[in-house]
């Protein structure tokens, strides 16, 4: 067994959904195991995914045991040379853990391996590479200076701002999001610290990989998208769990007045950030969350061939999702790569949405388009046997979902 890929489930279920069916497509030339650790979900993921995806092995527990020890008992059964830990709200391309794998097989002394990544949007995830935090890396960030000196080595390194994103390179931190490693170092590490309930414990497993005298990668050439905010609303609640998450770092990590000036500092921008984050939510209004919370119908481009094209017409017309369909690119007569020509198609459509039906297009050139249109309009990505389209408009809110009226489809709910 080459690789064993594990993913945490909570209530995402038609998420996990499209991110299953790529991950199948990029396993199709390796030797590999599939395992979905759920954690307790109440949204019917156990109904809906196992009539679905029969080769994946699923481990159902009776409790929300946290995303570290949800990882650690499918890594307790993982028989892969290699593991991937990747998040259910992503889409890899075709080609991603060959690539991955390659890369990984080609330098002395990896530890783990990270991988350049994108929003809905198709915007560049920061997080993607990171530094070691520090209490000045970490004040840089939250007083606001990494955003105002972007590509800054002292200002931005939290997010290694001075480093290109489209180069191969040494990266301290990684995100937990995609994180490749050999099974006999994550053994040697005993796992993620189940001291993290959630959030911190891919710094915590990063910085542990190093101090060891491994080295970690970003590996840049291949993309995959990271849609985000899934698991927890982005509100009071996530901003505790992360600062929490990273007050157990520093604790573990450091000692003496450099702790205890840390903890101080972490607990104070934790507040800032409460405080903050509720007034948002009392004089913001009108968030853009996307299909499921405005009452317009937004002009969408269906991409697929035209059958399938005219099946997903039919299913969205008999479905709440507030598309209207103004148009349908048949993908055999057009080239994803002429980024030039999708774009003239959105502007003479007046399209505001694009909807990919996945099994006609490779996900490699979706990914090159949607970060080429300017400016973005709304992605909607949907595999053949799946129930549902899924989409992402803003990377700090929670992600849309609409159930297809596909009868056919196991799990197909009303």
């Amino acid at each position: 067994m080459q690789l064993s890929v594990i993913i945490v489930n909570y209530n995402v279920k038609y998420f996990t959904e499209q991110c299953l069916y790529s991950v199948v497509k990029a396993c199709k030339n390796i030797e590999a195991e599939i395992i979905v650790v759920d954690n307790h979900s109440s949204d019917g993921s156990y109904e809906y995914l196992t009539k679905q995806f029969a080769n994946v092995d699923f481990i159902w527990n009776r409790k929300n045991t946290g995303f570290a020890k949800a990882n650690n008992v499918a890594l307790e059964k993982a028989a892969g040379e290699y593991v991937l830990f990747l998040n259910p709200d992503t889409i890899m391309p075709e080609d991603c853990l060959e690539k991955c794998l390659a890369f990984y097989r080609s330098q002395k002394n990896i530890g783990a391996l990270g991988i350049r990544m994108i929003d809905g949007k198709g915007e560049f995830l920061r997080e993607s590479k990171r530094g070691v935090p520090s209490i000045s890396t970490s004040f840089f960030k939250l007083s606001g200076l990494a955003a105002l000196f972007p590509r800054s080595r002292t200002f931005a390194h939290y997010y290694l701002g001075h480093a290109p994103n489209d180069v191969n390179q040494l990266a301290p931190i990684l995100s937990g999001a995609f994180m490749m490693t050999e099974r006999k170092i994550i053994n040697s590490m005993q796992g993620f610290d189940e001291t993290f309930f959630m959030y911190g414990e891919d710094i915590d497993l990063s910085y542990r990989i190093i101090k060891a005298g491994y080295n970690n990668y970003y590996f840049s050439e291949s993309t995959i998208i990271h849609f985000k905010g899934e698991s927890t609303k982005k509100g009071t609640l996530y901003v505790r769990l992360f600062y929490n998450a990273m007050n157990v770092f520093v604790g573990k990590h450091y000692t003496g007045i450099r702790k205890t000036a840390y903890k101080f500092f972490i607990n104070l921008a934790k507040e800032l950030k409460v405080i903050g984050t509720r007034l948002t939510g009392i004089f913001v209004t009108g968030k853009n969350t996307g299909i499921k919370k405005t009452n317009h119908l937004k002009p969408a481009l269906l991409f697929g061939l035209p059958a399938h094209c005219e099946e997903l017409k039919t299913a969205l017309e008999k479905t709440k999702a507030k598309l209207r369909v103004v148009g349908m690119v048949d993908t055999s007569n057009i080239l994803l790569a002429d980024h030039e020509q999708v774009q003239e198609l959105i502007i003479r459509h007046a399209a505001k949405s694009i909807v990919f039906y996945m099994d006609d297009i490779s996900a490699k050139e979706v990914i090159g388009v949607i970060q080429s249109i300017t400016p973005a309009v709304d992605y909607f990505f949907h595999y053949a046997g799946s129930g549902s389209i899924v989409s992402s408009s803003n990377k700090n809110q929670r992600g849309d979902w609409t159930i297809l009226n596909y009868p056919k489809v196991p799990g197909y709910e009303k």
